[in-house]
Order: structure tokens, then sequence, then C-alpha cells
């Protein structure tokens, strides 16, 4: 059969020529009345049109995890602006190391998810991922078992708890902090010690206490372990909704009266020194870290010798201040790090960030992080004369 361009060309043309002819005579419906030219269009040019699919228009399929995709991607997790994710956009890809919680594709490598072999990626993963649905929905999550936290503790984890307890345990533990000043004057700058970073939203990490080892632990002091909680409260989603991440309250009224979590108590002690029961366990937290606080700099310079300035936005967030102006000293139009390290200022330091870097701390593991506090305020109180029983502060 030969092809024929004239004979196709015709046959195209022949519906036109019906249409046009149909607009060039009045538009009457079949019982004779005046009807719109769109109606009659649609009349002439239906049996030349491809049917109807049946059920699967997409504006009619149902949406079963719409309302559960909308929460995920009002949240910060799916924020790809955020500071978590965007942090590398200059540089455009992510460290191995880092994309193992700041990109889903990072993590589902770590673990071996995306068909690779488990561990760090071998190489830098392209920015733009967030905590995406296949990070926490990934059926090989139900395949570990448990999640090594910093410290070295192999924590076996139920279903579901993998993602959150793998990038909310921080980067440092205590034995990291141990380390990095073994064996040294505990009241002697070392101009080789920097700041230890435990790193940013630790929640697992306070959530298991001295179990976990994440804070550095002073000899012959004894550590709260895992916060257990009450007996319905065994998991992250127990209180957190996991696309949200928006912390169910209404959960907490099962057991306290108080209708908000920051104004809960659990505690006949006043840690703080101020003596007022009346107040959230959260306020003896922030009471005693705001002391701490302010001990790191009397500390810095009344015993270390060099001032220093604490500027949470910019890493490695403690800064010298040689000449004692309240702002951090510049060199070459960058900020000067803290260089006047002592070990004893480094763990109380390194505590210090490691319970403000989880602002949940007071409900997640109030115990541990109070006696981090304390304990750390009482070793650095040793030089600067704190009298503990005048303050009147509780462990």
């Amino acid at each position: 059969m030969s092809w024929n361009s004239n004979s196709f060309a015709g046959a195209v043309a022949a519906p036109l020529v019906m249409v046009i002819a149909l607009f060039a005579q009045p538009a009457l419906a079949q019982n004779g009345d005046d009807i719109s030219e769109i109606e009659a269009l649609d009349q002439a040019l239906r049996p030349y049109v491809m049917p109807e699919s049946g059920p699967f228009r997409p504006d009619r399929i149902a949406i079963g995890q719409a309302a559960a995709i909308a929460d995920w991607a009002k949240s910060g997790h799916a924020n790809a602006a955020s500071e978590s994710f965007a942090h590398w956009n200059d540089a455009g890809e992510i460290p191995p190391v880092c994309a193992t919680c700041h990109a889903g594709a990072g993590f589902r490598a770590l673990y071996g998810l995306d068909g690779s072999e488990p561990g760090i990626p071998e190489h830098p993963v392209p920015t733009g991922g967030v905590v995406d649905c296949e990070t926490c929905h990934n059926p090989g999550l139900s395949e570990i078992r448990e999640v090594r936290f910093p410290s070295g503790l192999m924590h076996p984890v139920g279903p579901g708890e993998a993602s959150c307890l793998t990038c909310h345990q921080g980067r440092a533990a205590g034995s990291t902090v141990a380390e990095a000043t073994f064996d040294q004057a505990e009241d002697e700058p070392n101009p080789e010690l920097g700041f230890i970073n435990p790193h940013y939203a630790v929640a697992a990490a306070t959530w298991l206490g001295g179990y976990g080892g994440s804070g550095y632990h002073y000899p012959g002091k004894s550590y709260s372990g895992r916060f257990f909680h009450a007996r319905p409260v065994a998991s992250c989603a127990s209180c957190h909704e996991p696309h949200s991440l928006q912390v169910q309250t209404d959960s907490c009224l099962t057991c306290h009266e108080q209708a908000s979590p920051g104004a809960i108590r659990i505690s006949r002690i006043s840690h703080d020194g101020s003596g007022d029961l009346g107040k959230g366990i959260r306020a003896d937290i922030e009471t005693n870290a705001a002391r701490l606080k302010a001990m790191l700099g009397d500390y810095a310079a009344q015993v270390a010798g060099t001032a220093m300035v604490y500027d949470g936005n910019r890493h490695p967030y403690f800064f010298a201040d040689a000449n004692g102006d309240g702002r951090a000293d510049e060199a070459d139009g960058r900020p000067v790090p803290f260089n006047a390290w002592t070990p004893r200022l480094l763990k109380a330091a390194y505590n210090w960030k490691f319970v403000t870097a989880d602002p949940g701390a007071f409900a997640h593991n109030p115990h541990y992080v109070l006696e981090l506090l304390y304990d750390s305020i009482e070793d650095l109180g040793g030089p600067l004369d704190l009298d503990m029983a005048a303050a009147g502060l509780h462990r």
C-alpha cells in the first residue's frame, strides 16, 4: 500500500469542513431550539475526540494520605529553604557525613536502603533534598534492629524509630570530651583545644540520658538513664505527630493537670534554689543553664585569662574578647574563635551546649539534664569560689 499525502490531508480536512459548515448555519438543537456555538461545536466534534477515561480522571482520584502530606509539607522536615537543608546550597553538594541526616538520599545510603552497601555515602550528595517520605516510610527500615550513638552505644530500635534516633542523637559524646582533655591540667589553657559541639536537636541523646552517654559525665557521679515517662509514652511518635511534628499535648492531660507541657513540674525539689515549686521544671533547667553560661564567661576571664563571648549564630559559637568590650575580636574581617580553653572550661561548655541544644529537654529527660548542669556548675564553681550550699541548688 503506497502513501498518499493528498488522500490523508483530505481525510483530516473533511471533519473541519463539516464544522465550518455547521457554524455557517443557524445553530439548532434536535428540537429546533437555538443552541450556543460551544454546544454546537461539542456536538460536531464528539465523534472525533477520545472517550472519557473512566473513573481515573486526576481531579476525581481521592488521595488517602492528603492530610498527612499537607502536614508534612508545612513541617520543618520539608522546608528546603531552612538552614538544615540550605546550608550547602552555595557549594551545590552536601558532604557525605552531613548528608546522612540532611538529605533523604544520604540517610538511605547510610543504611543501604538504596541498594548500596550500608555506610557513610562514598560521594557528596546533591543539595535540594529534605526529610522526604522515603526517609521514614522505606520498607527496609523495618529491618534495622539497632542504631549506633556517638558514645558507641548500639541501641535497639523498634519499627519507625531508626530515622528519629539516627538524626537526633548529635555527633559527639561525653567520651569525646574526655578523650580530648585526658591527662591535662584542669585549669591550664591549651591552645590545641577547641570547642566540641554536640550538634543540634539532640532529643534522642537527651532521652537516653546516662545510658546513652552523650553528656560529659564527671568522675564519681551517677546519672539518670533513659527517661521512660509513663507507659503509653514509648517512642517519639507517642508525643510528636510524625508528619506535622507538633506535640500532641492532649496526651499530657491524661496524667497532668497543666494545660501547657512547660508548666509541668514532676519534682518536689527546687533545683534552681528559688524555692518555687509552683513553676514547671523547665524553669529550673533554664535558670541553671543561664547560671552556668554566666559562669563560663567569668571563668574564661578570671581563670583562663581571656574574656569570651557567645554567638549562637556562628560556629564555633565561643569567640575571644581580649579587650573585654563584649564583642568578638576580629582578624581579617572574621571573628576570632576562643583559644584559651582549659579542660574544666571545655567540659562545662560542652554540657551547657548539649542541654540547650534540645529545647524539649524538660520533657525528654529533665533529671539527666539537671544533673549535668549541677555537676558542671559545681566543678566550674571551684576555682570561682562558688558556695554551692549558699546558692541553694539541688542535683
